[in-house]
């Protein structure tokens, strides 16, 4: 755990932001956050995870990784299962809004195409395989 708790320190001060800035971004309870930062909790599970990524400006798969969820000779992820978690990413992002009041049925074509409209506009990769 310490391991994971120095990362998820490092990520929030590069960020310069306080716990109480990430605990309101996040709805995560700030003392659950300091212990996890303290190596006193285990990682939070994905759920958290997923809250915690757009913050933090990483990929949900980048902190699965530091959590000691997924494994580095894991298998690849399908592409339909990489473009899920880039949409996921961008629609748990407080900061960006375009393309994410969309209703109806929401294709994997369609969440690729949200997706690099947000890699466009923020600079920030998350669909691997592609120049940015």
């Amino acid at each position: 755990m310490p391991d994971f708790a120095g990362y998820i320190r490092q990520l929030r001060q590069k960020q310069r932001l306080s716990l109480r800035d990430v605990a309101q971004k996040t709805g995560i309870s700030y003392s659950y956050l300091a212990q996890i930062e303290q190596g006193r909790r285990n990682p939070p599970g994905p759920d958290f995870m997923k809250r915690l990524a757009p913050v933090y400006q990483v990929t949900l798969k980048d902190l699965l990784r530091a959590a000691g969820y997924l494994e580095e000779n894991e298998p690849s992820l399908s592409d339909e299962q990489e473009v899920e978690m880039a949409f996921n990413y961008v629609m748990n992002d407080p900061r960006y809004h375009s393309g994410t009041r969309m209703t109806g049925e929401l294709t994997t074509d369609v969440k690729r195409f949200i997706v690099e409209m947000y890699e466009k506009a923020t600079g920030k990769k998350l669909l691997p395989g592609r120049s940015e």
